[in-house]
């Protein structure tokens, strides 16, 4: 069976340690720890800036490092197993110790636990963070890191533990965001990374691109029985279904993410891609 090389690192020079016997390669390296420690790192198909972005990580999101040279990483995902380049900058080596990730689809980081001081930096949805205190200013109730800047406590909820169980109504919180290629933020997202981080506020880890979501768990359906939680497929295209007649989906002909009839949609995209290719009710989670 031939690998997929979006989610197995290794290349003919060079491959994961924990594919050998597997593939062909000069050398096998086996993984650093390390972890993003950038708002949003693009992550890229080769170590180039002109490159394509494939997908991206957030702040504090774990990665495997396998090589780093004139200025690139080349790295593997923990979150999602998506393997590409980073600038070298934008991670640092070591286990990450997140305590909370970020639900809100955007926030701030402040210098400390004070709304009017100019933030730090914003944050996505799925940022993961180390929080070690609490603070309050004024009746505002902040988390704080260890090094004293802090974040609106009710955008994060601890890990391990699901946000919002209804993943649509994570979507719909993502309405008329900016339609981004290989966007995965709240800063801009695209179809399948609005369906991977409204899996995530549910609990469940989900693949990253369309075609690997289209054969993740769950039960096959027809059009006919569509129902709130369905997923639609078309090739390279995924929305999700608000009812059985509505599909929240992030897309290139609005550029942002919408709500649109669903038969509409389909008459609207036919012509470029095809009709879907399938509908899956995503499993339960247990």
């Amino acid at each position: 069976m031939e690998l997929d090389r979006r989610l197995h690192a290794f290349r003919p020079d060079l491959a994961d340690q924990r594919l050998s016997g597997l593939v062909k390669a000069e050398r096998f390296a086996e993984p650093i720890a390390g972890q993003v420690i950038v708002p949003v790192a693009p992550l890229r198909g080769k170590p180039l800036p002109a490159a394509g972005v494939e997908t991206q990580l957030l702040f504090g999101e774990a990665v495997d490092i396998f090589e780093r040279r004139d200025g690139w990483a080349w790295v593997q995902s923990r979150f999602d197993c998506y393997v590409g380049y980073l600038p070298e900058e934008m991670i640092a080596e070591g286990e990450p110790a997140a305590t909370h990730i970020i639900a809100a689809p955007r926030t701030f980081l402040y210098p400390e636990a004070e709304l009017k001081m100019s933030p730090v930096c914003a944050l996505s949805m799925g940022t993961r963070l180390a929080f070690t205190d609490e603070a309050e200013t004024r009746g505002t109730r902040y988390l704080v890191s260890a090094d004293g800047t802090a974040v609106f406590a009710d955008h994060c909820f601890p890990i391990g533990r699901p946000f919002e169980r209804d993943p649509v109504k994570t979507a719909l919180r993502f309405l008329e965001t900016p339609y981004l290629w290989g966007g995965r933020s709240g800063f801009g997202v695209d179809c399948s990374g609005l369906v991977q981080l409204a899996m995530l506020m549910a609990g469940r880890s989900v693949p990253r691109d369309s075609d690997m979501q289209e054969l993740m768990d769950g039960e096959p359906v027809n059009r006919r029985s569509l129902k709130r939680g369905d997923l639609v497929f078309w090739k390279g295209h995924v929305g999700i279904m608000e009812d059985e007649k509505t599909l929240i989906h992030a897309n290139g002909a609005t550029m942002r993410v919408t709500r649109e009839n669903l038969d509409h949609a389909i008459t609207r995209i036919a012509p470029f891609y095809g009709n879907p290719t399938s509908y899956l009710r995503p499993a339960k989670l247990g």
